[in-house]
Protein backbone atom coordinates (compact mmCIF):
# COMPACT_ATOMS: atom_id res chain seq x y z
CA UNK A 1 0.00 0.00 0.00
CA UNK A 2 2.81 2.39 0.93
CA UNK A 3 4.62 1.65 -2.35
CA UNK A 4 1.47 2.37 -4.37
CA UNK A 5 1.03 5.72 -2.65
CA UNK A 6 4.73 6.51 -3.24
CA UNK A 7 4.37 5.68 -6.96
CA UNK A 8 1.34 7.96 -7.24
CA UNK A 9 3.23 10.78 -5.52
CA UNK A 10 6.15 10.31 -7.93
CA UNK A 11 3.70 10.47 -10.84
CA UNK A 12 2.23 13.71 -9.46
CA UNK A 13 5.75 15.09 -9.08
CA UNK A 14 6.36 14.22 -12.74
CA UNK A 15 3.19 16.08 -13.73
CA UNK A 16 4.43 19.14 -11.85
CA UNK A 17 7.77 18.92 -13.65
CA UNK A 18 5.87 18.67 -16.93
CA UNK A 19 4.10 21.94 -16.22
CA UNK A 20 7.40 23.58 -15.22
CA UNK A 21 9.01 22.23 -18.41
CA UNK A 22 6.24 23.78 -20.54
CA UNK A 23 6.72 27.09 -18.71
CA UNK A 24 10.46 26.97 -19.39
CA UNK A 25 9.96 26.22 -23.09
CA UNK A 26 7.48 29.07 -23.36
CA UNK A 27 9.85 31.53 -21.69
CA UNK A 28 12.54 30.48 -24.16
CA UNK A 29 9.99 31.00 -26.95
CA UNK A 30 10.37 27.39 -28.09
CA UNK A 31 6.60 27.01 -27.76
CA UNK A 32 4.37 29.75 -29.09
CA UNK A 33 0.70 28.82 -28.86
CA UNK A 34 -2.33 30.43 -27.31
CA UNK A 35 -5.86 29.62 -26.36
CA UNK A 36 -7.03 26.03 -26.73
CA UNK A 37 -3.73 24.98 -28.30
CA UNK A 38 -1.83 26.23 -25.25
CA UNK A 39 -4.14 24.30 -22.91
CA UNK A 40 -3.64 21.17 -25.02
CA UNK A 41 0.14 21.63 -24.95
CA UNK A 42 0.12 22.02 -21.17
CA UNK A 43 -1.95 18.83 -20.76
CA UNK A 44 0.38 16.94 -23.11
CA UNK A 45 3.47 18.01 -21.16
CA UNK A 46 1.83 17.12 -17.84
CA UNK A 47 0.59 13.73 -19.10
CA UNK A 48 3.90 12.73 -20.73
CA UNK A 49 6.03 13.62 -17.71
CA UNK A 50 3.53 12.07 -15.29
CA UNK A 51 3.40 8.79 -17.24
CA UNK A 52 7.21 8.61 -17.58
CA UNK A 53 7.77 9.20 -13.87
CA UNK A 54 5.03 6.72 -12.93
CA UNK A 55 6.53 4.01 -15.18
CA UNK A 56 9.99 4.50 -13.70
CA UNK A 57 8.70 5.04 -10.15
CA UNK A 58 9.72 1.52 -9.04
CA UNK A 59 13.32 2.10 -10.12
CA UNK A 60 13.27 5.57 -8.58
CA UNK A 61 12.08 4.12 -5.26
CA UNK A 62 14.72 1.39 -5.38
CA UNK A 63 17.49 3.87 -6.06
CA UNK A 64 16.14 6.15 -3.35
CA UNK A 65 16.23 3.28 -0.85
CA UNK A 66 19.80 2.44 -1.85
CA UNK A 67 20.88 6.05 -1.41
CA UNK A 68 19.08 6.25 1.94
CA UNK A 69 20.84 3.03 3.01
CA UNK A 70 24.22 4.46 2.05
CA UNK A 71 23.54 7.70 3.91
CA UNK A 72 22.31 5.77 6.96
CA UNK A 73 25.43 3.61 6.88
CA UNK A 74 27.66 6.67 6.80
CA UNK A 75 25.71 8.40 9.57
CA UNK A 76 25.95 5.27 11.75
CA UNK A 77 29.68 5.86 11.95
CA UNK A 78 29.02 9.08 13.86
CA UNK A 79 27.34 9.64 17.19
CA UNK A 80 24.77 12.35 17.95
CA UNK A 81 27.56 14.35 19.59
CA UNK A 82 29.67 14.17 16.42
CA UNK A 83 26.79 15.40 14.25
CA UNK A 84 25.78 18.18 16.65
CA UNK A 85 29.34 19.45 17.08
CA UNK A 86 29.92 19.23 13.33
CA UNK A 87 26.79 21.30 12.61
CA UNK A 88 27.75 23.98 15.15
CA UNK A 89 31.32 24.03 13.86
CA UNK A 90 30.10 24.37 10.25
CA UNK A 91 27.96 27.40 11.16
CA UNK A 92 30.85 29.03 13.02
CA UNK A 93 33.21 28.33 10.12
CA UNK A 94 30.83 29.87 7.56
CA UNK A 95 30.35 32.97 9.73
CA UNK A 96 34.13 33.42 10.02
CA UNK A 97 34.51 32.93 6.25
CA UNK A 98 31.83 35.60 5.63
CA UNK A 99 33.57 38.11 7.90
CA UNK A 100 36.94 37.52 6.24
CA UNK A 101 35.62 37.63 2.65
CA UNK A 102 33.87 41.02 3.06
CA UNK A 103 37.07 43.15 2.97
CA UNK A 104 38.23 41.22 -0.14
CA UNK A 105 34.95 42.07 -1.94
CA UNK A 106 35.52 45.77 -1.22
CA UNK A 107 38.78 45.72 -3.20
CA UNK A 108 36.64 45.51 -6.38
CA UNK A 109 39.20 43.29 -8.16
CA UNK A 110 37.44 41.28 -10.90
CA UNK A 111 36.83 37.61 -10.00
CA UNK A 112 39.05 37.84 -6.91
CA UNK A 113 36.15 38.27 -4.49
CA UNK A 114 34.21 35.29 -5.87
CA UNK A 115 37.22 32.95 -5.97
CA UNK A 116 38.44 34.02 -2.52
CA UNK A 117 34.96 33.58 -1.05
CA UNK A 118 34.62 30.04 -2.45
CA UNK A 119 38.04 29.07 -1.08
CA UNK A 120 37.34 30.63 2.34
CA UNK A 121 33.89 29.03 2.66
CA UNK A 122 35.28 25.60 1.76
CA UNK A 123 38.30 25.95 4.05
CA UNK A 124 36.57 27.28 7.16
CA UNK A 125 33.54 25.03 6.62
CA UNK A 126 35.84 21.98 6.57
CA UNK A 127 37.80 23.19 9.62
CA UNK A 128 34.56 23.92 11.47
CA UNK A 129 33.37 20.34 10.98
CA UNK A 130 36.63 18.47 11.64
CA UNK A 131 38.28 20.37 14.52
CA UNK A 132 35.46 19.96 17.09
CA UNK A 133 35.15 16.23 16.38
CA UNK A 134 38.87 15.68 16.81
CA UNK A 135 38.63 17.15 20.30
CA UNK A 136 35.19 15.78 21.17
CA UNK A 137 36.26 14.26 24.49
CA UNK A 138 37.76 17.53 25.76
CA UNK A 139 34.68 19.48 24.63
CA UNK A 140 32.15 17.10 26.20
CA UNK A 141 34.15 16.95 29.44
CA UNK A 142 34.36 20.75 29.59
CA UNK A 143 30.64 21.11 28.88
CA UNK A 144 29.87 18.53 31.56
CA UNK A 145 31.99 20.39 34.10
CA UNK A 146 30.44 23.72 33.09
CA UNK A 147 26.83 22.50 33.38
CA UNK A 148 27.65 20.76 36.64
CA UNK A 149 28.97 24.00 38.13
CA UNK A 150 26.02 26.22 37.08
CA UNK A 151 24.29 27.60 40.15
CA UNK A 152 26.85 26.16 42.59
CA UNK A 153 30.09 27.89 41.69
CA UNK A 154 32.03 24.68 42.44
CA UNK A 155 32.02 21.01 41.59
CA UNK A 156 30.03 18.71 43.84
CA UNK A 157 32.30 15.69 44.22
CA UNK A 158 29.52 13.38 45.41
CA UNK A 159 27.14 14.18 42.59
CA UNK A 160 29.62 14.52 39.72
CA UNK A 161 29.98 11.35 37.71
CA UNK A 162 33.34 10.69 36.09
CA UNK A 163 33.07 10.65 32.32
CA UNK A 164 34.94 7.60 31.08
CA UNK A 165 36.53 7.45 27.67
CA UNK A 166 36.18 3.65 27.63
CA UNK A 167 34.23 2.12 24.77
CA UNK A 168 30.82 0.54 25.43
CA UNK A 169 30.61 -3.19 26.18
CA UNK A 170 27.70 -4.98 24.53
CA UNK A 171 26.36 -8.04 26.39
CA UNK A 172 25.07 -11.08 24.54
CA UNK A 173 22.38 -13.46 25.78
CA UNK A 174 24.71 -16.28 26.81
CA UNK A 175 26.91 -14.13 29.04
CA UNK A 176 23.86 -12.69 30.82
CA UNK A 177 22.43 -16.15 31.52
CA UNK A 178 25.90 -17.36 32.64
CA UNK A 179 25.79 -14.84 35.50
CA UNK A 180 29.51 -14.37 36.12
CA UNK A 181 29.37 -10.97 34.41
CA UNK A 182 27.71 -9.50 37.51
CA UNK A 183 30.64 -10.57 39.71
CA UNK A 184 33.17 -9.28 37.17
CA UNK A 185 31.42 -5.89 36.99
CA UNK A 186 31.32 -5.75 40.78
CA UNK A 187 35.12 -6.02 40.95
CA UNK A 188 35.44 -2.89 38.79
CA UNK A 189 37.67 -4.44 36.12
CA UNK A 190 35.24 -3.52 33.31
CA UNK A 191 35.22 0.16 32.35
CA UNK A 192 32.66 2.02 30.28
CA UNK A 193 28.91 1.55 29.96
CA UNK A 194 27.30 -1.86 29.63
CA UNK A 195 24.93 -1.98 26.64
CA UNK A 196 21.97 -4.36 26.63
CA UNK A 197 20.34 -4.42 23.17
CA UNK A 198 16.55 -4.52 23.12
CA UNK A 199 16.62 -7.62 20.89
CA UNK A 200 18.69 -9.44 23.56
CA UNK A 201 16.05 -8.52 26.13
CA UNK A 202 13.37 -9.87 23.82
CA UNK A 203 15.28 -13.13 23.40
CA UNK A 204 15.68 -13.44 27.17
CA UNK A 205 11.96 -12.88 27.66
CA UNK A 206 11.20 -15.47 24.97
CA UNK A 207 13.45 -18.00 26.75
CA UNK A 208 11.88 -17.16 30.13
CA UNK A 209 8.40 -17.83 28.67
CA UNK A 210 9.44 -21.17 27.12
CA UNK A 211 7.41 -24.29 27.83
CA UNK A 212 10.67 -26.17 28.44
CA UNK A 213 11.47 -26.04 32.15
CA UNK A 214 15.25 -25.84 31.72
CA UNK A 215 15.05 -23.01 29.18
CA UNK A 216 12.52 -21.18 31.34
CA UNK A 217 14.83 -21.31 34.37
CA UNK A 218 17.78 -20.10 32.28
CA UNK A 219 15.78 -17.17 30.94
CA UNK A 220 14.58 -16.17 34.40
CA UNK A 221 18.11 -16.44 35.73
CA UNK A 222 19.28 -14.05 32.99
CA UNK A 223 16.58 -11.51 33.88
CA UNK A 224 17.53 -11.79 37.57
CA UNK A 225 21.18 -11.13 36.69
CA UNK A 226 20.18 -8.00 34.75
CA UNK A 227 18.11 -6.75 37.68
CA UNK A 228 21.07 -7.31 39.98
CA UNK A 229 23.44 -5.39 37.70
CA UNK A 230 20.98 -2.49 37.39
CA UNK A 231 19.97 -2.24 41.05
CA UNK A 232 22.99 -3.36 43.06
CA UNK A 233 26.04 -2.41 41.01
CA UNK A 234 27.34 1.11 40.43
CA UNK A 235 27.78 1.00 36.67
CA UNK A 236 26.14 2.69 33.70
CA UNK A 237 23.55 0.53 31.94
CA UNK A 238 22.23 1.45 28.48
CA UNK A 239 19.17 -0.26 27.00
CA UNK A 240 19.82 0.29 23.29
CA UNK A 241 16.68 0.51 21.15
CA UNK A 242 18.29 0.19 17.71
CA UNK A 243 16.89 -2.62 15.61
CA UNK A 244 18.21 -4.12 12.39
CA UNK A 245 15.07 -5.14 10.54
CA UNK A 246 16.99 -6.61 7.59
CA UNK A 247 18.82 -9.07 9.91
CA UNK A 248 17.05 -12.03 11.50
CA UNK A 249 19.66 -13.67 13.75
CA UNK A 250 20.32 -12.12 17.16
CA UNK A 251 24.09 -12.75 16.93
CA UNK A 252 24.29 -10.91 13.59
CA UNK A 253 22.34 -7.98 15.04
CA UNK A 254 24.71 -7.96 18.01
CA UNK A 255 27.77 -7.69 15.78
CA UNK A 256 26.18 -4.93 13.68
CA UNK A 257 25.31 -2.98 16.83
CA UNK A 258 28.87 -3.40 18.11
CA UNK A 259 30.25 -2.00 14.84
CA UNK A 260 27.72 0.84 14.98
CA UNK A 261 28.69 1.78 18.55
CA UNK A 262 32.41 1.07 18.02
CA UNK A 263 32.39 -1.07 21.14
CA UNK A 264 33.31 -4.59 22.26
CA UNK A 265 31.22 -7.73 22.70
CA UNK A 266 31.22 -9.56 26.04
CA UNK A 267 30.36 -13.22 25.55
CA UNK A 268 31.20 -16.81 26.44
CA UNK A 269 29.89 -18.17 23.12
CA UNK A 270 32.77 -19.81 21.22
CA UNK A 271 31.07 -19.54 17.80
CA UNK A 272 30.15 -15.87 18.27
CA UNK A 273 33.74 -15.23 19.30
CA UNK A 274 35.06 -16.69 16.04
CA UNK A 275 32.55 -14.84 13.84
CA UNK A 276 33.41 -11.58 15.59
CA UNK A 277 37.11 -12.15 14.88
CA UNK A 278 36.31 -12.57 11.18
CA UNK A 279 34.54 -9.17 11.23
CA UNK A 280 37.49 -7.62 13.12
CA UNK A 281 35.29 -6.94 16.15
CA UNK A 282 36.95 -7.01 19.57
CA UNK A 283 35.59 -9.65 21.95
CA UNK A 284 35.90 -10.04 25.72
CA UNK A 285 35.37 -13.75 26.39
CA UNK A 286 34.80 -14.44 30.08
CA UNK A 287 35.85 -18.08 29.65
CA UNK A 288 39.26 -16.86 28.51
CA UNK A 289 39.29 -14.48 31.46
CA UNK A 290 38.49 -17.33 33.84
CA UNK A 291 41.37 -19.40 32.43
CA UNK A 292 43.72 -16.41 32.63
CA UNK A 293 43.10 -15.76 36.34
CA UNK A 294 43.47 -19.38 37.45
CA UNK A 295 46.45 -19.78 39.80
CA UNK A 296 49.63 -21.02 38.18
CA UNK A 297 50.67 -24.44 39.46
CA UNK A 298 54.14 -25.83 38.77
CA UNK A 299 55.43 -29.39 39.09
CA UNK A 300 56.91 -29.99 42.52
CA UNK A 301 54.49 -27.70 44.40
CA UNK A 302 52.54 -28.93 47.40
CA UNK A 303 48.76 -28.66 47.62
CA UNK A 304 46.07 -29.61 50.10
CA UNK A 305 43.09 -31.24 48.41
CA UNK A 306 40.07 -33.35 49.24
CA UNK A 307 39.75 -36.54 47.18
CA UNK A 308 36.07 -36.80 46.28
CA UNK A 309 35.80 -39.79 43.91
CA UNK A 310 37.74 -42.36 41.96
CA UNK A 311 39.20 -41.70 38.52
CA UNK A 312 39.03 -43.52 35.20
CA UNK A 313 42.25 -45.44 35.68
CA UNK A 314 42.77 -48.03 38.39
CA UNK A 315 43.78 -46.57 41.73
CA UNK A 316 43.24 -42.93 40.71
CA UNK A 317 41.37 -40.42 42.83
CA UNK A 318 39.89 -37.09 41.73
CA UNK A 319 39.94 -33.76 43.53
CA UNK A 320 38.95 -30.24 42.42
CA UNK A 321 40.20 -26.73 43.06
CA UNK A 322 37.77 -23.94 43.95
CA UNK A 323 37.73 -22.79 40.30
CA UNK A 324 36.73 -26.27 39.10
CA UNK A 325 40.16 -27.41 37.90
CA UNK A 326 40.40 -31.21 38.05
CA UNK A 327 43.27 -32.82 39.99
CA UNK A 328 44.08 -36.46 39.19
CA UNK A 329 45.69 -38.02 42.23
CA UNK A 330 47.71 -41.14 41.39
CA UNK A 331 47.09 -43.95 43.91
CA UNK A 332 44.53 -41.66 45.53
CA UNK A 333 41.51 -43.95 45.40
CA UNK A 334 42.10 -45.20 48.97
CA UNK A 335 42.01 -41.58 50.20
CA UNK A 336 38.47 -40.83 48.91
CA UNK A 337 36.68 -38.60 51.40
CA UNK A 338 39.93 -37.47 53.02
CA UNK A 339 41.87 -34.20 52.84
CA UNK A 340 45.50 -34.92 52.06
CA UNK A 341 48.74 -33.23 51.01
CA UNK A 342 49.77 -33.91 47.42
CA UNK A 343 52.77 -33.07 45.24
CA UNK A 344 52.11 -31.79 41.71
CA UNK A 345 53.83 -33.99 39.11
CA UNK A 346 52.61 -32.38 35.86
CA UNK A 347 50.07 -29.94 34.41
CA UNK A 348 48.16 -30.60 31.18
CA UNK A 349 46.45 -27.75 29.28
CA UNK A 350 43.66 -28.95 26.97
CA UNK A 351 40.95 -27.23 24.92
CA UNK A 352 38.45 -28.21 27.62
CA UNK A 353 40.55 -26.65 30.36
CA UNK A 354 43.45 -27.56 32.61
CA UNK A 355 44.20 -30.84 34.39
CA UNK A 356 46.67 -31.27 37.23
CA UNK A 357 48.33 -34.59 38.00
CA UNK A 358 49.61 -35.20 41.50
CA UNK A 359 50.71 -37.88 43.96
CA UNK A 360 49.95 -38.13 47.70
CA UNK A 361 52.84 -36.61 49.61
CA UNK A 362 53.14 -39.65 51.86
CA UNK A 363 53.69 -41.95 48.86
CA UNK A 364 55.94 -39.40 47.14
CA UNK A 365 58.20 -39.20 50.21
CA UNK A 366 58.50 -43.02 50.32
CA UNK A 367 59.52 -43.14 46.64
CA UNK A 368 62.04 -40.34 47.21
Amino acid sequence: MVKKIARVLIGLFGMLLGYLAYTGFKNLELVNVTGVAELAAILIFIAVFGIIFFIFSTKILRQGQNIARIIEGELQKFSIQNIALGAVGLIVGLVVATLISQPIYRLNIPYLGVIASIVLYLLFGYLGVTIPNRNIEDITTSLGNFTGNIGTGKKNQKETKVVSGACPKILDTSVIIDGRIADIVKTGFIEGPLVIPVFVLEELQHIADSSDGLKRNRGRRGLDILNRIQNELDTEIIIHEKEFAEVNEVDSKLLKLTQYMQGKVITNDYNLNKVAEVHRIEVLNINELANAVKPVVLPGEEMVVQVVKDGKEAGQGLAYLDDGTMIVVESGRKFIGETIDVIVTSVLQTSAGRMIFAKPKSLYDKVS
